[in-house]
């Protein structure tokens, strides 16, 4: 049925196609054989665009909506392409902050659905294609560009960049990537092209070999992120974690000599960071009296290094953890993880990738956490705030999709 307007492209996108938001597992595609024929279908804008190509298992989206905001600030035409989206499908899509224009996704969508092919692209190949096309239509100086899964099979990595940038290495995502950190690393580095430097913010040992002899191989030079780089006083983000993902920015920004950057620019792209680039969820102070901080960590490194922050509440009894995961995680890593003096509220979301009660209640018994259970967001939500004192901390993390039940 031919598509008249946004409401129906975004559900012909969700529904003809396969989407790793909604099912997981099943829509995910490896290889590049398909999105490089759709991207010739619409003229390989690929081609004509300058790119900064992010990788990474945490703080690649931190990282990207970063660079955006300062080159933002700096006076470059910018997009950034980013996922999954908390709200709107628009988020995923923008230039300078402003999300794509929703006529733009109706009249790609109808192209699409004339186009003569014999394959059936992935929602996220379309996303990605569609973004390609509006920057080439905007005239963009540079796009900032998320890996969606992954990094050498990912549909992202039909591009050349100016620069490719590789944050930290977790277990995630095992069943594609490989079930250590060396595999998952060598995917990560699938990205480095090519005589095209790359800035390495992980630096494990271990995995340093990795990441050495894949750009030896590409003859690309390694700028890795430099420890004693302490963010300005005006730094936004909370966490210890962010002050990595800081010093990968700021190396990326010093090797970007085609696009510089002033002190100025740096300090105006931290202050409008929220404006320019829609970055919510990490950390996140929502509500006061109690505080609520939304958080989007989900797998094993990034829980650890956001109950880090929280260590003084943790000690002094003044944190309440809502927790609401995706069914393919691996809770036999994450709930240890748990204080277990924190009262902890369970929770479904509506998303079809939820864990449900059933199966939580099956794997917390074994491991031996306590929790409170609700099918609601906002039911587990409101009673931990009927528990909480005004200078409590409720803590609601663990997915994008439960953040996406409060922010929208």
């Amino acid at each position: 049925m031919p598509i008249k307007n946004y409401e129906e492209a975004v559900n012909w996108l969700f529904e003809q196609f396969p989407s790793y938001q909604n099912i997981g597992a099943s829509a995910y595609k490896p290889g590049l054989s398909h999105v490089y024929q759709l991207a010739e279908a619409f003229g390989n804008p690929q081609n004509q665009l300058k790119f900064v190509h992010v990788a990474g298992s945490n703080g690649k989206g931190s990282v990207c909506s970063l660079l955006a905001s300062i080159l933002t600030e700096a006076g470059y035409k910018t997009g950034l392409f980013t996922s999954p989206h908390l709200v709107d499908f628009t988020e995923r899509i923008r230039i300078n902050g402003i999300c794509i224009d929703k006529d733009f996704v109706v009249q790609f969508c109808q192209k699409v659905q004339a186009l003569d092919i014999d394959f059936e692209p992935s929602f996220f190949e379309i996303t990605w294609v569609m973004a390609l096309c509006y920057y080439q239509d905007q005239q963009t100086d540079i796009c900032i560009i998320e890996v969606g899964l992954g990094g050498r099979l990912d549909a992202t990595n039909i591009l050349n960049p100016e620069l490719s940038v590789i944050t930290s290495i977790s277990l995630e995502h095992q069943q594609f990537l490989g079930d250590t950190l060396e595999l998952i690393a060598a995917e990560k580095a699938g990205i480095i092209k090519q005589n095209v430097p790359v800035v390495i913010g992980e630096l494990r040992p271990s995995l340093v070999p990795v990441f050495e002899k894949i750009a030896e191989n590409q003859n690309a030079e390694i700028i890795w992120r430099n420890q004693h780089t302490d963010p300005p006083q005006e730094f936004p983000l909370l966490g210890e974690y962010q002050k990595q993902n800081w010093q990968t920015v700021k190396a990326s920004l010093d090797y970007l000599k085609a696009f510089p950057v002033e002190e100025k620019h740096i300090r105006l792209g931290l202050h409008n960071l929220h404006l320019n680039t829609g970055f919510y969820g990490r950390l996140q102070v929502i509500e006061e009296s109690p505080r609520v901080i939304l958080d989007v960590s989900h797998n094993v490194d990034g829980i650890e290094q956001t109950l880090a922050f929280f260590q003084n509440e943790i000690s002094e009894g003044k944190l309440i953890l809502v927790y609401g995961t995706s069914a393919d995680k691996d809770l036999n890593a994450i709930l240890p993880l748990f204080p277990s003096d924190c009262p902890l509220f369970f929770t479904e979301f509506s998303n079809s990738r939820s864990l449900k009660l059933e199966d939580w209640e099956k794997k917390s018994k074994q491991i031996g956490v306590n929790s409170e259970n609700f099918q609601s967001a906002a039911e587990a939500l409101k009673k931990a705030k009927t528990l909480a004192t005004k200078d409590q901390t409720i803590l609601v993390f663990g997915s994008f999709f439960l953040i996406h039940e409060f922010l929208k």
